[in-house]
């Protein structure tokens, strides 16, 4: 007497369901050994968008420092500064010069995918190419001022001009405050060209501006005595909600009055969960940008590489390379209408 056909129907599918699984076992089985083969005596590149000296700079080193031995074959990681344009002649070079092999990271600015979202001509990527694989950290930025200046509150800049020093025009720095002038029609007055974090506030210090925005790890890492001394006030951070450790100071999600201003910082914001992201090029094979991921995810959870980080005083917060493809995915899918509105008021 022969089987039910839905019982043969169900064993021919647990058939079919056990030997996909098997072939999917037999080609991770195969992918290991041959990306081991390949990063076998090779360097990885890690291309770092910014000067020496910043946050970023400090963090891709402990990426370099740290990641290797995670990647089959313990490829070595080099680092290489290649600041400009706010990180987009880093992107550029990743994204069109750089080999499409696995062998080159990079970080750069979180503004990076929404520049390329909003048309900016020097952006020549498209950020959703990218193969994104984890990100360190937040990117929460204070706006902050000298002690000695007289400004109390973000609404000062309502009333009168306050000086900024910045570096790029598509660097967050730059484009943050830019888009609050835009939206809450504040005076905050960019002085540009600074070369880094690092130039800017000591710019800040010498009294040539009266202030500077950039992130918090840079503050905290570059000066930590200014938090501790108060030898800086901070007026407003820009964050979708207020960092752990800046609890006292408001979101400009916060002060925003109407509906519109909200969605277009939520949406500029965006770049505040980016945070500090790695990335490869396009291109890459799969299971070369699977090894990279699953290097990172276990690296971040390193005791050594976590304590990097205690000593430099800030904090790891991290995301595996497949939240922040869909991060960017999400940005570039932004409805025609935001888009229409955060152009009108970005500052890249």
């Amino acid at each position: 007497m022969s089987k039910p056909v839905s019982r043969r129907v169900a064993n021919a599918a647990l058939m079919c369901g056990l030997a996909a699984g098997l072939v999917a076992i037999s080609d991770g089985a195969q992918a290991q050994p041959a990306v081991e083969q390949f990063y076998k005596g090779k360097s990885i590149d890690l291309i770092i968008g910014y000067p020496p000296g910043g946050s970023n700079n400090v963090f891709a080193r402990f990426v370099a420092m740290h990641m290797g031995k995670y990647i089959p074959g313990n490829p070595n990681i080099i680092t290489r500064n290649m600041p400009g344009a706010g990180s987009l002649l880093a992107a550029n070079y990743v994204y069109s010069i750089a080999p499409k092999d696995g062998t080159v990271l990079a970080i750069v600015s979180p503004t990076t995918p929404l520049d390329a979202k909003l048309g900016n001509k020097n952006a020549k990527f498209e950020p959703e190419k990218f193969n994104w694989i984890g990100r360190t950290g937040m990117a929460a930025n204070p706006l902050f001022v000298w002690h000695t200046t007289p400004y109390k509150s973000w609404k000062d800049a309502l009333t009168q001009e306050i000086t900024l020093s910045a570096t790029g025009a598509g660097s967050t720095v730059s484009v943050y405050p830019t888009v609050l002038n835009n939206l809450m029609k504040t005076k905050f007055k960019l002085v540009m060209g600074y070369k880094g974090s690092g130039e800017s506030m000591l710019a800040m210090e010498r009294g040539e501006t009266a202030g500077h925005s950039t992130a918090w790890e840079a503050l905290k890492t570059q000066h930590p005595d200014w938090i501790t001394g108060k030898k800086v006030r901070i007026l407003l951070q820009f964050a979708l909600e207020r960092h752990p450790e800046m609890q006292d100071v408001p979101t400009a999600v916060e002060i925003a009055q109407t509906d519109e201003q909200r969605a277009v910082f939520k949406a500029v914001l965006n770049a505040t969960e980016i945070g500090k992201p790695f990335f490869t090029t396009p291109g890459v094979p799969p299971e070369r940008v699977e090894a990279l991921r699953r290097a990172f995810d276990k690296m971040v959870k390193d005791p050594a590489f976590k304590a990097e980080f205690d000593k430099a005083k800030v904090e790891l917060n991290p995301r595996s390379g497949e939240q922040l493809q869909k991060l960017v995915q999400d940005l570039v899918s932004m409805p025609p209408d935001l888009l229409a509105k955060v152009k009108a008021n970005y500052g890249g």
